[in-house]
């Protein structure tokens, strides 16, 4: 699934795009997904981590070790 935040686990939500008439047409609500490379102290090397606008902000607070240690816990390969 491209559209996967690895950290929140936002995904797209489904919904309706409903026109001038009122007909209905499905549409989807794609997460703000962002590609960042972080650099990784404990194992030397830098992470391609593929994050939500607001799993980049939760990265900055805890910090990339944690985020990295939560996406592992979610069974996550990084």
């Amino acid at each position: 699934m491209s559209a996967h935040c690895m950290l929140t686990g936002a995904q797209p939500g489904f919904g309706n795009r409903i026109s001038h008439s009122h007909r209905r047409t499905s549409r989807r609500f794609d997460p703000n997904i962002q590609t960042k490379r972080y650099w990784l102290p404990s194992e030397g090397r830098y992470v391609r981590l593929k994050l939500s606008a607001r799993a980049v902000k939760t990265v900055d607070t805890i910090g990339v070790e944690a985020a990295v240690a939560r996406i592992r816990a979610r069974g996550v390969r990084v």
